[in-house]
């Protein structure tokens, strides 16, 4: 099991190019993981790699694209069966 952190991020970020914002932020700052949709207001997201990096992308993803309204982040530690080696928009 890999130590990774997941989040789902509510609030007006349909058709504002979150998957996209959050995939290009993860990558400069050397993490692994996914993005996905899952409803119109919410969109999922797995993060793994240095601790410090993935508390600087949940600040972010408290901010979002800038014609996002985030609402809420729930963030939290998890043992995922995965390991990924990039980033990816699902």
């Amino acid at each position: 099991m890999i130590r990774s952190y997941h989040c789902v991020v509510t609030g007006k970020i349909q058709g504002v190019f979150f998957r996209a914002w959050v995939s290009d932020h993860a990558a400069a700052l050397g993490l692994n993981g996914w993005v996905r949709n899952l409803d119109e207001n919410r969109k999922e997201v797995l993060l793994q790699g240095d601790e410090a990096k993935v508390a600087e992308m949940r600040t972010r993803l408290l901010v979002g694209p800038p014609l996002s309204q985030v609402a809420d982040v729930k963030c939290g530690w998890m043992d995922y069966d995965t390991e990924h080696t990039g980033f990816e928009m699902r």
